[in-house]
């Protein structure tokens, strides 16, 4: 639950992202009511400004809605878009990655399902 703030990307982005990985775990669930920018602001003593922009973000992509005059809530289906994004960017920065680095040690298909398989067994 706790929020540390990485210097290295912009506020705002970490902020979406907080709130992606809150409807992702179950915390917001759709149709549930999102902190407000203000709230957001206080919590994390930043400009309301700048939590608004991270809100927005989601409201572009239709994680987020806005009813007018109550707040920003989940939107319908934003669970499972977020799971589809996040599965690809996995794919992509996890797998990818992995398949061309076992490619340049020479290491098979067959030899790294065999890794992974230990791996899942050690945890």
């Amino acid at each position: 639950m706790e929020f540390m703030v990485d210097d290295s990307r912009p506020i705002f982005v970490q902020i979406a992202e907080r709130i992606e990985d809150d409807i992702v775990e179950g915390r917001l669930p759709e149709e549930s009511q999102v902190p407000s920018t203000n709230q957001f602001a206080s919590f994390y003593r930043i400009n309301p400004a700048t939590a608004a922009k991270g809100v927005n973000l989601l409201v572009d992509q239709g994680i987020l809605y806005k009813k007018r005059g109550i707040g920003m809530f989940v939107a319908p289906g934003a669970k499972a878009r977020l799971m589809d994004k996040r599965k690809e960017r996995f794919f992509e920065q996890y797998v990818m990655t992995m398949l061309r680095e076992a490619e340049k040690l020479g290491i098979t298909v067959n030899q790294l399902t065999e890794m992974i398989q230990k791996g899942a067994n050690h945890r």
